[in-house]
């Protein structure tokens, strides 16, 4: 049974969230009605975090992965006194206020995670948990410093997604049992009831999946999810709390999709505050319904945080060196570690090249956490020795993610977001299509994320069109907040990795090539940082330049030096990253690309749209590759120095 001051505090959020959607005249009522009740027992008796300290490191991380039930989250905040005001409330959905349309984490204090596209957020909530488990036993007595839960709230449209059985099934393989999903049955989507497309047994599946599985019947006996959270504590395995609820609880239309997604009308919020015994103003709550909540949630909160600090200082007393590398790895700070560029070699595949530095990077840091999606050996992320991220080896750095491409983007954004961990991951370059939105949250959530993609072009050769990458350049050169480089030798290769490692507010994305590039003369280790500069001048004053990236710099090289022997000179421009050169200003483009468009030459073994920016004239391929040995496929494409010569040679006498 409920206690009264238990159904006053769920009614004023239920209420309050009715105020907000109303007022905004959008939203998503249905969810949020139905599962007050178990966000409220969660807050009250489990959830350990202090408002006052929203970003202490060693809180309980809370993912609400259907995050179109943000107007629960911002009542449930604001009533647990985090930094979210009635007047926040008031501008729920409108332009520019906290208090967004779906949560977005650093604009709204007590939101841990972005969440939008439905499932994302359970990939992130494996991705905390898994961070948590991996700093815990990384120091000595790790358990001072990181100890807490990961929660998750999700409905059934999350679970329809197909990231969440990718995340759900390596969960249950790595036993996260500190992580526990809290999730809403309602039977319903937007379209209708879930009947309509979902027959499954949600129970099995995650059983068969090694999770612990509870039930409540009723989701508004608060006791009963009280009880059941207590109990996903103890267990030894990731926990779903299956909690059956009605959609639109105490409206009208309770119990029908229709009100997923739309406001009700004034007369159901009317009638539905009746139902509910609530008589108090608009977005109005009682004061006793604060205290209950400043009682519970915030005097656990304030009293753990407090604890903390003085443990995390008799920590340092006894693990100096560890307790520094600790707040290094939270800083992001990799200054004070012996990290040097490996020797350079004359001829090297960029995934050769990033293996090495990343061989020294995760010798000389110790925070260092990545892995691929089951193709270590072929984009070179394996780590000697390291007997992989396990039940049994909760210290290791690599992370086998098996065949899981978006979950292990969803999870890396998780651990960037949990903090204390310089997490990678790997794939081919074609396969960025899986993870797409789960590159651009790291973007939306400005967290460092570094992807590494090789098979860059289609010198991947027998592997065939369906691993050569076209249009994937092009794709992620335009996610706003991204920096992709595409470095052409070792020294490029080498600043690559250090300007991804420096990062702090955005991903990088290292496009690494399979084939073999020679080292050339001219690259430059440092100038990657500005996105491009010129590689190799010309003999005579330049009348034109060819500008390109990665494995087409050494081409572009040799029909420098081609046509030279028949009077044209031309200068070549490496342009590892646009996205940095970009931010470049007037003038410091014009030192770089000194000519005017008209005599400029775009080369890229990919779809050209997005080089037309920087030259007139641009030499790609904007159709699939083919199936054979590297050197024959380019050869059919006409991507040989004779062939891209002949090319050039018509541009520049305009034929």
């Amino acid at each position: 049974m409920n206690s009264k001051i238990d159904q006053l505090a769920v009614s004023a959020i239920r209420c309050l969230l009715l105020d907000e959607i109303t007022k905004a005249n959008s939203g998503h009522p249905g969810m949020a009605l139905d599962i007050a009740p178990a966000m409220y027992a969660l807050f009250k008796y489990h959830l350990v975090a202090d408002p006052k300290n929203p970003k202490w490191i060693n809180r309980d991380r809370f993912i609400l992965s259907s995050g179109h039930n943000s107007a629960l989250l911002y009542a449930m905040l604001h009533v647990a006194g985090y930094d979210v005001t009635i007047d926040d409330l008031k501008q729920f959905r409108q332009l520019n206020s906290r208090t967004p349309g779906h949560p977005e984490v650093g604009l709204t204090a007590g939101v841990d995670a972005t969440a939008g596209p439905l499932g994302q957020g359970i990939g992130q909530a494996v991705g905390m948990a898994m961070a948590e488990e991996k700093i815990r036993a990384s120091y000595p007595e790790g358990e001072r410093l990181m100890n807490h839960y990961t929660y998750c709230l999700c409905g059934d449209g999350c679970l329809e997604e197909g990231i969440s059985q990718e995340a759900i099934s390596l969960a249950g393989h790595l036993k996260l049992n500190k992580l526990i999903l809290i999730y809403d049955e309602n039977t319903s989507t937007l379209d209708g009831p879930t009947s309509n497309s979902m027959t499954e047994d949600e129970k099995k599946r995650f059983e068969a999946a090694e999770w612990n599985v509870l039930e409540v019947e009723d989701g508004n006996d608060i006791e009963a999810i009280n009880l059941a959270l207590s109990a996903a504590k103890k267990s030894s395995k990731p926990t779903m709390i299956l909690v059956h609820t009605v959609i639109g609880y105490g409206s009208q239309n309770a119990g029908s999709h229709k009100t997923h997604g739309s406001p009700l009308k004034a007369d159901d919020v009317k009638a539905t505050k009746a139902a509910f015994g609530y008589s108090y103003p608009e977005f109005s709550v009682p004061e006793e319904v604060y205290q209950e909540l400043r009682d519970s949630f915030v005097a656990r909160g304030e009293n753990a945080f407090k604890a903390y600090k003085k443990e995390i200082l008799a920590y340092a007393e006894d693990h100096l060196q560890a307790f520094q590398d600790f707040n290094n790895a939270f800083a992001r700070n990799i200054d004070g570690y012996d990290l040097i560029s490996p020797e350079l070699k004359e001829s090297e595949a960029t995934r050769n090249a990033s293996e090495r530095f990343l061989h020294r990077l995760v010798e000389a840091v110790p925070f260092t956490f990545g892995g691929s999606a089951d193709v270590a050996s072929s984009v070179k992320t394996a780590i000697p020795g390291d007997p992989g991220f396990s039940f049994e080896h909760r210290d290791a750095k690599n992370i086998n993610f098996g065949i899981r491409e978006f979950a292990m983007a969803a999870i890396q954004n998780g651990i960037l977001l949990h903090g204390g961990l310089i997490p990678y991951i790997g794939s081919f370059l074609v396969f960025a299509d899986y993870f797409k939105n789960a590159i651009r949250m790291a973007c939306l959530e400005q967290v460092p994320a570094i992807y590494l993609l090789s098979h860059d072009s289609i010198a991947v050769g027998e592997d065939g069109p369906t691993h050569e990458p076209i249009e994937q350049l092009a794709m992620l050169r335009t996610i706003p907040g991204m920096d992709v480089i595409r470095p052409a030798d070792d020294r490029e290769m080498f600043g690559a990795w250090k300007l991804a490692l420096a990062s702090k507010d955005h991903p990088t994305a290292l496009i690494l090539t399979r084939q073999n590039l020679p080292l050339e003369e001219g690259s430059s280790e440092e100038a990657v940082a500005q996105g491009g500069y010129v590689i190799s001048k010309a003999k005579t004053q330049a009348e034109w330049q060819i500008i390109a990236s990665g494995s087409e710099v050494s081409l572009a090289i040799a029909v420098q030096k081609d046509l030279s022997e028949k009077g044209i000179s031309i200068e070549v421009v490496s342009m590892p990253s646009t996205n940095r050169f970009d931010r470049l200003n007037k003038e410091e483009k014009q030192k770089v690309l000194s000519l005017p468009r008209s005599k400029r030459i775009a080369i890229e073994m990919a779809a050209g749209d997005t080089w037309y920016k920087y030259a007139d004239h641009v030499i790609s391929l904007d159709e699939y590759g083919r199936s054979g040995p590297a050197d024959a496929v380019m050869a059919y494409f006409g991507f040989t120095p004779e062939e891209v010569a002949k090319k050039v040679e018509a541009i520049v006498k305009g034929e």
